[in-house]
């Protein structure tokens, strides 16, 4: 086995010279660097015929006692687990004298067919690309977090004369002051919706804050102080920004007092008026704060998990502190072997947790993991500041892990509880509708549009565990041959998209190996519907199974029509599925009920995705559509003409007088409102 020197210090070992993926690692610098100089090459002893125990033991004798990653595959050449060693040479010779310590790893040896290494120069940097691989690749045999959604911040802009507060997701490209997390753009929208009241700063994007001749409503109403109008001062301005920087840093008890006395020496000066916007911005203060709950003195910044492991099934409750203020929870329920223990759970969960997230100061469990040490190590490197991590025995900070226990148990109660709702539902599907099998896939189509303008086809998915959100897509109608209005054809076209596209990623389905894989514990959600629910009568499904048909999968997918009622009356519904009479259900029956809530949802996402469509297509700027026309020079023409209906109309020697506008740049925007001139 040849080894090959990495830029940080660290050794690839493989067998061949064949590269295959690079690895990217986000975060830490030096995990970061070495993934980047990593191929990932797969040994040439699968060439052999060697697999499970014996091809380890032969990858054994090559290996080094160095930290390092390790991935193992299956003979179609799927990532069966990804592991980090201290040293590569004793941990995977584990599997290959065959010490194993449970029916999952055994089955994890003997499905192996070839493995690929690498070594890193310390165990933290070989725990941090573990945790990232993990992530990307979910592997089947190790624990994965399955709900790994961004979290929102808060952000005050820093990047003009009138900083502005918005709710942010995603990079920190924005120059600004960013808070948070949130638990939820819920919890974010409130405590905004609150801060406008307290501080009453502006929620405008730029371009409109640029365009604006008089106040707007939230001026009125008293939720903005009217900076784009000059309605305040730019130094007031500043002072109520900060104010609210200084709130959301911890501070919120100077800022409450500060408050307090404005509001009594404008009493004592008999500005009652005054008085009064001092006492409604002091109960906006109070209102965000009463959404908080609990807030232990003692903790600055930290982030509290505590783990409920029963049934198989595990949850994780997340509680965020930052400056001082609770910023919500939340449960996470991670894909885990039921054999594992709540401490190998929450180990693995930590690392991938922190893959893509700012660390805090502290971070609270409620029961200690074997690697805690070495989990401290490696975060404190990605974050660049120590990471202490404790398991509280007494006192406050136990007081709130012993909370967190508790919602993390409640909340692992309402999952058992949907889940063993959800699976009876399944159930009562495949007896009414005569499956040989439970349904682990529904999709339900829905279209929506006016008139057929901004047409929009929408496709949720339910599964086991309910919806599953992640999974929903959108179909924008493209094609110009249909009429306005045809049902029928924007159906046809969402349907070839979809399975045109699946058939190509995926492969046509084996129905036989889909009725088997629903015994399959531990198999991931599948990526073919079993069930196809269209909201349609005989004629809407006549039209999907010619299509389904014509891509030949009539066999793979089963395709069901929901029409409206009598007088469009919920609970009168009848149901087409192929090769029955069509039928209608009692108006009671649990079924009914379960599908009717996934028609309603179907129709609500398409509903909205069709409004965020024409509400893009309502505020269209046409100098959107000139090529070299960025932020910069629009707002440059919009501030000098005051509308885009304006520019269309300048001439061509008053476009070239506005500040950033060049001759060819000119040329180009008055050749796109006069099209003689561009012949």
């Amino acid at each position: 086995m040849n080894g090959r020197k990495l830029p940080d210090g660290g050794v690839l070992y493989d067998e061949t010279d064949e590269s295959e993926d690079d690895i990217e690692v986000e975060g830490d610098v030096s995990a970061s660097s070495l993934a980047a100089a990593v191929d990932w090459n797969a040994g040439s002893l699968n060439e052999t015929g060697l697999t499970g125990a014996d091809l380890i033991g032969e990858f054994v004798k090559r290996l080094p006692n160095s930290p390092g990653v390790y991935r193992m595959f299956n003979a179609d050449g799927d990532v069966l687990y990804v592991g980090k060693a201290r040293s590569l040479k004793k941990r995977v010779g584990n599997y290959a004298v065959g010490r194993v310590h449970s029916n999952r790893i055994a089955q994890m040896v003997r499905q192996t067919a070839n493995m690929e290494f690498v070594t890193t120069r310390t165990e933290t940097e070989a725990l941090l690309l573990e945790a990232n691989l993990i992530k990307r690749l979910r592997p089947r045999f190790n624990v994965l977090l399955r709900d790994d959604k961004s979290f929102p911040y808060i952000l005050i802009t820093g990047d003009h004369r009138a900083p502005a507060i918005f709710k942010h997701r995603g990079a920190r490209a924005r120059k600004g002051d960013y808070f948070g997390p949130f638990a939820s753009a819920g919890a974010v929208g409130r405590t905004i919706n609150s801060l406008q009241r307290a501080f009453l700063i502006r929620t405008c994007t730029d371009s409109v804050f640029e365009t604006r001749t008089r106040p707007c409503l939230l001026y009125q109403i008293k939720r903005c102080s009217g900076p784009c109008t000059h309605e305040v001062s730019d130094e007031a301005y500043a002072e109520l920004v900060q104010e609210a920087k200084d709130f959301l840093s911890g501070k919120s008890q100077k800022v409450k007092s500060h408050m307090a006395e404005a509001m009594n020496q404008a009493a004592e000066d008999l500005d009652f008026e005054r008085a009064a916007i001092y006492r409604d911005r002091l109960a906006a203060l109070s209102h965000v704060q009463s959404h908080q709950g609990i807030n232990p003195a003692g903790v600055e910044e930290a982030d509290v998990f505590a783990i409920h492991h029963e049934g198989g099934v595990s949850c994780i409750q997340v509680f965020f502190f930052r400056t001082g203020q609770n910023w919500g929870n939340r449960a996470y329920f991670p894909k885990a072997d039921p054999q594992l223990s709540s401490a190998e759970v929450l180990n693995a969960f930590l690392a991938q947790f922190y893959d893509d997230k700012p660390v805090p100061k502290q971070i609270m469990l409620s029961e200690t993991v074997e690697e805690l040490e070495l989990l401290a190590a490696a975060l404190s490197e990605k974050a660049g500041h120590k990471v202490s991590i404790l398991v509280p025995q007494r006192g406050e900070k136990r007081d709130l892990v012993e909370h967190v226990v508790g919602n993390a148990r409640e909340a692992h109660g309402r999952k058992l509880a949907e889940t063993a709702s959800q699976s009876r539902l399944l159930e009562g599907f495949k007896e009414t509708f005569g499956l040989t099998y439970a349904p682990q896939r529904i999709e339900i189509y829905d279209n929506s549009h006016i008139m057929g303008t901004n047409a929009v086809g929408g496709m949720v998915v339910a599964g086991p565990e309910g919806f599953v959100k992640n999974q929903y897509r959108k179909f924008n109608i493209k094609s110009t041959d249909i009429t306005p209005g045809d049902d029928f054809g924007m159906m046809k076209e969402v349907m070839t998209r979809r399975f045109s596209r699946l058939i190509k990623e995926e492969g046509i389905p084996d129905r036989t190996a889909q009725a088997a894989a629903v015994d399959a514990a531990d198999m991931p959600f599948p990526a073919w519907p079993d069930v196809i629910l269209i909201d349609g009568g005989q004629g809407q499904m006549t039209a999907v199974r010619a299509i389904l048909a014509e891509l030949g999968i009539t066999d793979s997918v089963t395709a069901i029509g929901i029409a409206k009622g009598v007088d469009r009356d919920a609970g009168r519904e009848r149901f087409f599925p192929p090769g029955r009479e069509s039928f209608t259900l009692p108006p009671r029956d649990p079924v009914l009920y379960f599908i009717q809530r996934m028609r309603d949802e179907a129709h609500r996402f398409a509903i909205g995705s069709h409004r965020a469509r024409r509400k893009k297509e309502m505020v269209k700027n046409p100098l959107d559509e000139i090529g070299g026309i960025g932020p910069s020079r629009k707002r440059a023409l919009l501030q000098h003409f005051g509308t885009a209906k304006a520019v269309s109309r300048a001439a061509l020697s008053d476009l070239m007088a506005v500040e950033g506008i060049s001759e060819a740049v000119a040329k180009q925007v008055y050749n796109h409102f006069h099209d003689d001139a561009a012949k």
